[in-house]
């Protein structure tokens, strides 16, 4: 059975991926059937920031943008992810976005981090990118969770 200190931090665990968790299968969902028109908007912003995504056709970009949305949600979603996992994919993520937010003309206020108007929807990826680092800190520093040590039980029923 898991700790009572384990059970704590999968608690206080819950709310930050249920959030961020729903936040980013909604995402994930409305690119899953992306029109042309969408995927190549999509496409072209992401290609201006790093080019060579150039070479990827669209509609399968977005397609592969929303399968990777849907997988991190489901990693934070599901309890027995750990932390440490679903926080680490959260976070190389919010860094791609992040450096789109950095890199891309008019998305910050000038010789500042401010957003601007455009800027606001990719600036949220500050927080994403602290959810994502915290879980991270939280699955390597601290004793294995409830759902670690169910799933270790489980794995030593199977070899006996």
């Amino acid at each position: 059975m898991a700790s009572h200190s384990a059970w704590g931090r999968a608690a206080r665990q819950l709310p930050l991926r249920l959030t961020v968790g729903a936040f980013f299968l909604n995402s994930g969902l409305s690119k899953r059937d992306a029109d042309e028109a969408t995927a190549e908007q999509v496409h072209q912003f992401a290609t201006t920031t790093y080019p060579f995504l150039g070479t990827l056709d669209a509609q399968k970009f977005t397609r592969l943008l929303s399968a990777g949305e849907i997988a991190i949600a489901a990693a934070l979603l599901l309890p027995v992810v750990p932390a440490a996992v679903a926080g680490a994919a959260l976070t190389g993520f919010s860094c791609g976005t992040l450096g789109l937010y950095l890199r891309t003309p008019g998305m910050r206020q000038e010789g500042s981090l401010r957003p601007t108007e455009q800027g606001i929807p990719l600036a949220k990826d500050a927080w994403i990118l602290g959810v994502g680092v915290s879980l991270l800190a939280d699955g390597l520093t601290g004793r294995r969770g409830p759902a670690t040590s169910a799933l270790g039980a489980c794995r030593r029923m199977l070899r006996h």
